[in-house]
């Protein structure tokens, strides 16, 4: 059997630029991205698309579909989960989006779920790296109604079910879940 995965991926700035590089417009009162740096996706995210590359390294038969929501996305930054070995992408790019909140976002995306779909396993990173939220992958499991195991660092597939290890303040607990499931993804 072929489990279906979606890992969601945002395009971010790059934390690495440094902050005298980030500009206020002061009409809109929003960041002007920073001229000549371009945006990376976001480095919790990269997390979840390791993770579904070593399930399918460790033997499972899995489809790894990358998904994100926004606009003007830079396709050289976008493609970076592919090169990890990701089999499709999926963008749903539209000016509009560009400034939705998180609510908004998980809207968004379970339509593109539903409508791409169905999917075995969601993953997402554990936040964001530009607003340090984890809304939207929370949100996501909710709309779907489906269960939501936070900070993953390690996981495997039994048959119908994962194997799971999530962090915890002072280690670790190793606990199942079915699929299909939504799971946040820490290093």
């Amino acid at each position: 059997m072929t489990v279906r995965i979606v890992v969601l991926a945002k395009q971010v700035p790059d934390p690495e630029t440094p902050p005298s590089q980030f500009k206020i417009d002061e009409s809109t009162k929003s960041v002007i991205p920073p001229n000549g740096i371009p945006p990376v996706v976001n480095g919790f995210d990269l997390n979840a698309v390791e993770a579904a590359r070593l399930l399918r390294d460790a033997g499972a038969d899995v489809e790894i579909t990358i998904m994100s929501v926004g606009s003007d996305f830079v396709m050289d930054t976008m493609k970076k989960p592919l090169a990890m070995g990701a089999d499709r992408l999926v963008l749903v790019d539209d000016a509009g989006l560009g400034n939705i909140d998180s609510a908004g976002t998980v809207k968004v995306i379970s339509t593109a779920i539903h409508k791409d779909g169905p999917y075995d396993l969601i993953l997402g990173g554990r936040q964001a790296s530009d607003w340090d939220q984890a809304h939207v992958i929370i949100g996501l499991s909710e709309v779907l109604g489906l269960p939501l195991v936070s900070l993953v660092q390690k996981l495997e597939l039994d048959d119908d079910l994962m194997l799971l290890q999530r962090v915890i303040s002072d280690g670790y607990q190793t606990i199942s879940a079915p699929l299909p499931s939504v799971l946040t993804i820490t290093n």
